[in-house]
């Protein structure tokens, strides 16, 4: 396991929206309760049906937040960048988690007890809004993409998919390439269909100029092109 050089101080600066609700006595608490954790790429950060009690912040890498599906398929719900929470809902729900997370790189994640939280919560009430501010966010973004995958056909779900991970998640230096990096089993789970149709349509996208492809690299070629199959497909 890698060392961990980032320090707790320097974890929760990272966290200006949650840090600046705490009070001077509970930011003490939160800082000395911050517990820094390594997973490997594809090592579970956490599973269906566990219970959930941190709050998890990613520090670096990327985590994909996925739920398992019939025959071994997944279906991934969202990929989370560094500076991201996740793993809360289920705690205020009172539930198990109802998805899993995995790391799809090596990825430092920050581990804060949500026990904790929850009694600050109760004298706090503005550290209560923080959380809902996050699960509104989430919860919008989540029916949007529930709806256009349950509407759209395979090429609009496809493109759907690569201008959501250029939104999401950038491209390099040239201007044109994905800066994340997806198998085609991983961008088959994300558009909602199997690893055979996505390879066919983005050798498609390939064929029209519309995208390349290069390995696991993808440039976007046609930006328009793109937009036009994820509105009108």
């Amino acid at each position: 396991m890698a060392k961990i050089c980032i320090t707790n101080e320097e974890v929760l600066q990272r966290m200006p929206n949650l840090e600046r609700t705490l009070t001077p006595d509970q930011r003490q608490k939160v800082l000395h309760g911050i517990r820094i954790q390594t997973y490997k790429k594809h090592e579970r950060v956490y599973s269906e049906y566990e219970r959930a009690h941190d709050l998890l912040f990613v520090i670096s890498g990327k985590l994909k937040i996925f739920k398992d599906g019939t025959g071994g398929k997944q279906h991934i719900i969202r990929v989370v960048l560094p500076n991201n929470f996740l793993g809360y809902r289920a705690f205020f729900a009172q539930e198990d988690y109802r998805t899993s997370a995995e790391a799809l790189e090596t990825a430092e994640v920050a581990h804060i007890s949500l026990s904790m939280l929850n009694d600050m919560m109760h004298v706090n009430a503005e550290l209560a809004c923080f959380f809902v501010t996050e699960l509104a966010m989430h919860l919008g973004t989540a029916h949007e993409r529930a709806a256009s995958l349950t509407q759209k056909h395979i090429r609009g779900r496809l493109a759907e998919a690569l201008l959501y991970l250029r939104d999401a998640y950038g491209l390099e230096e040239d201007g044109c390439t994905l800066s994340i990096y997806l198998s085609r089993e991983d961008m088959a789970n994300l558009s909602n269909m199997t690893t055979s149709n996505a390879i066919r349509t983005l050798s498609a996208f390939a064929q029209e100029r519309i995208i390349a492809i290069d390995g696991r690299k993808i440039k976007l070629i046609n930006i328009d092109a793109l937009e036009r199959e994820s509105k009108f497909g």
